[in-house]
């Protein structure tokens, strides 16, 4: 009986890589006969796995889609890896998950062999997550399904958006992919009404059904990378701020990363920073983190936390004796 179910997880570890197994190269595999392979395809079955099987010359067997869902074999880096996504799952941007994560993380760990079981929780005793300033928005499971399954069947997404200001307004667009930046998840659509491409937060986003009409998938331009990446940035951003650099735009460009903002060159020595934030402390303290001489215009908000922070760090270094 040992060797018959060692033998079944054998032959479904080799029918849940992605190509098709003829009977014959499933013998040799397990080394046994082309009637024990069909038995144990006929007990896998029973078990409730999906295996499909094809007739002729290129037929053969691989494991399809059923229609419950049935037991998994994972390998050792597999079960860690779905584990700590599991744990990572529960605590996320995306709701309506949590509770389902940790149903099936408590599955999971009591079948983890211990020595698996002791990586995963070293892993969550020995990591801090960092605190953040401010939550980051929640968006729902179902309205992320909602988007990717219009992109899938090229369907125009009818949707009220509630822009930056707090106002809404209607929207119908060609939705092509879904980003996951930071804390953050956006829609990358075309809008027929403006002809051009639109980047949306999901979490300001409330679908309206029936979904609209089929369209025609376009070519995604060139430059629509950094087209996102700049889009992003800024409707992230409830302050900005235009920052005069006065270092080389390579140079400024190499110590930020494309979610703090754009670096357009004025000359060989300076440079402008399109940045900002959510807070004005925080636009503050990443202008002053650049490590060059900038100056600042605008807004005065900003500008007057600068001098405030200017004033602070002068008397922070001051000798109380002087």
């Amino acid at each position: 009986m040992l060797e018959t179910s060692a033998r079944l997880l054998r032959l479904l570890s080799l029918l849940q890589t992605p190509r098709d197994w003829t009977g014959t190269e499933l013998a040799e595999r397990l080394g046994v006969s082309g009637r024990t392979v069909r038995n144990d395809i006929e007990r896998l079955r029973g078990l409730g796995y999906p295996v499909n099987a094809t007739r002729g010359s290129v037929g053969g067997y691989r494991l399809g889609a059923g229609a419950s869902m049935p037991p998994l074999l994972l390998d050792d880096e597999e079960a860690v890896a779905v584990a700590v996504g599991l744990r990572t799952a529960a605590g996320g941007t995306i709701t309506g998950v949590e509770e389902a994560s940790l149903r099936a993380l408590a599955k999971l760990e009591q079948v983890l062999p211990s020595r698996l079981r002791r990586r995963v929780n070293t892993m969550q005793t020995y990591t801090v997550p960092v605190p953040r300033d401010e939550p980051g928005p929640r968006v729902d499971a179902g309205v992320l399904t909602t988007i990717a399954a219009a992109a899938r069947d090229h369907e125009r997404l009818r949707f009220a958006y509630r822009n930056h200001d707090g106002t809404e307004s209607r929207r119908e667009v060609e939705p092509y992919r879904l980003v996951n930046w930071g804390r953050r998840w956006y829609l990358v659509a075309f809008d027929p009404s403006r002809a051009d491409w639109r980047t949306f937060r999901v979490d300001r986003i409330e679908p309206k059904t029936p979904n609209g009409a089929r369209f025609t998938p376009r070519e995604l331009p060139e430059d629509v990378t950094d087209r996102v990446r700049r889009g992003v940035s800024a409707a992230a951003w409830r302050y900005r701020a235009d920052v005069v650099v006065h270092a080389p735009a390579s140079e400024v460009a190499e110590r930020i990363n494309p979610a703090v903002g754009t670096v357009e060159a004025l000359d060989a020595t300076t440079c402008l920073l399109h940045t900002g934030a959510d807070t004005i402390t925080s636009l503050a303290v990443h202008i002053g983190l650049l490590d060059a001489d900038v100056t600042v215009t605008g807004p005065p908000e900003l500008v007057e936390w600068m001098r405030k922070l200017g004033e602070r760090y002068h008397k922070a270094v001051q000798s109380p004796f002087s």
